[in-house]
């Protein structure tokens, strides 16, 4: 079941173009990742989805509802946490994650202390004496204590500390285990790639990449570590090899396009094999290759600010 969907998702400011034509889908239970540069259109994308802003073309639909005409119904069902969250500063953390929760219609009393447990946030301190951590706690407490059926989350986890960052992810794949819909935007890489089932790319307001991690490996070079009995030769002239260096061991490290693997393997296994370690693609690996390409790309194109 779909539960956040866009299609041809177009937003323009004059004649920028914040958006051009993205498509997304979340499926009940599933995590999307939604990770870009800043500035590549993620915020303009959510305040799509929160009904903040009208797209100037394309549609946007939650639950199977239009995003600007059912805005009021659709929040009851959405928890949003933006990445710099802020408070009215007269009430109390608790009195302001109590809030949230009556406005969403559940009132889950066991959770909310449980989680202001795990989040370690003193509910009794008013908002205006809370730090950047605090406060996004005070927020994200909110969220998973509600009854919810789809998270929008833009840079959650900025602020917390590393224990409170794995709470954080404790908490997203309890809501998925539980059949909850997540859509995270992060620039935590690696907390993208252990919490998500899909990921889509953003890079100056389009979908340049979408998929599974494993779908959108093939799209990145996997590192080798190698050592042999003998010294390997012409290996600098073999096609889909990168940055080979020598360790103080003598072993040779490079990275290898995936439809390379078997023709240097097969190769380097003439020098007498002693050693073959594999590592494969990281997210950052997929990241940094598309924003390096399209980097490149944009300075070739006319002048402007890319």
């Amino acid at each position: 079941m779909t539960v956040l969907r866009t299609s041809n998702l177009t937003k323009k400011f004059g004649k920028f173009t914040a958006l051009n034509g993205v498509d997304l889908e979340v499926k009940r239970g599933e995590v999307v990742g939604f990770i870009g540069p800043n500035g590549a259109g993620k915020s303009t994308a959510i305040r799509i989805l929160l009904g903040i802003i009208k797209p100037t073309s394309g549609e946007a639909q939650i639950f199977g509802r239009n995003v600007w005409k059912d805005a009021v119904e659709i929040h009851s069902k959405v928890a949003y946490v933006p990445g710099d969250v802020n408070l009215w500063p007269n009430l109390t953390g608790g009195e302001v994650i109590d809030l949230f929760m009556k406005l969403r219609g559940g009132s889950n009393k066991s959770r909310r202390d449980a989680l202001i447990q795990r989040f370690n946030l003193d509910p009794s301190k008013k908002c205006r004496t809370y730090s950047k951590g605090n406060r996004q706690k005070t927020a994200l407490i909110a969220a998973f204590a509600s009854e919810t059926d789809l998270y929008i989350l833009d840079e959650p986890t900025s602020g917390l500390d590393p224990l409170m960052e794995n709470v954080f992810q404790e908490c997203v794949l309890e809501a998925k285990a539980a059949g909850k819909s997540i859509l995270l935007s992060s620039h935590i890489l690696s907390e993208v790639e252990k919490l998500c089932d899909k990921i889509a790319i953003i890079r100056q307001g389009a979908i340049i990449e979408s998929g599974t991690l494993e779908e959108l490996r093939h799209l990145t070079r996997t590192q080798l570590l190698v050592e042999t009995q003998h010294s390997i030769t012409d290996l600098q002239e073999m096609h889909g090899v990168y940055d080979i260096e020598t360790n103080e061991h003598g072993a040779l490290s490079f990275q290898i396009d995936s439809e390379a693997l078997d023709s240097v393997i097969k190769h380097i296994s003439q020098f007498g094999l002693m050693k073959l370690e594999s590592s494969p693609p990281t997210l950052e690996d997929l990241f940094m290759k598309h924003y390096e390409v399209n980097k490149d790309a944009s300075k070739k194109g006319a002048g402007g600010v890319s």
